[in-house]
């Protein structure tokens, strides 16, 4: 084998580990932002009829809501149960209540 082979061979062991090693940056970076929780008045939170506590929703508004329907046990709801804030894929990378509740909320599979 020549000289140019394993010069590529070397070029491409190297240039993924430069890929390797930044998208390992680019990920701990991400989880250095600080966490944002969504707001009542955020867009999606108003178009989605989102409140931190499930006790205040307005059921006239939002008649298929049941007051034991909490964020926490729906499908969306991507935390532990213990979790107090936690993601939900309705509102991408800030955070919801618990004990919160939205128009999308559907039941989590058992």
């Amino acid at each position: 084998m020549n000289s140019s082979f394993f010069s590529r061979r070397v070029f491409m062991i190297q240039a993924l580990g430069v890929a390797g090693a930044g998208a390992a940056l680019s990920e701990s970076a991400l989880a250095a932002l600080p966490v944002k929780h969504v707001e009542e008045t955020d867009e999606t939170a108003v178009a989605l009829g989102y409140k931190h506590d499930t006790t205040k929703v307005d059921s006239a508004k939002f008649p298929k809501h049941q007051p034991s329907q909490r964020c926490v046990d729906c499908g969306f709801f991507q935390g532990a149960a213990t979790d107090e804030w936690a993601g939900c894929a309705m509102f991408g990378r800030k955070q919801i209540h618990a004990n919160g509740w939205c128009n999308a909320w559907v039941k989590k599979p058992a």
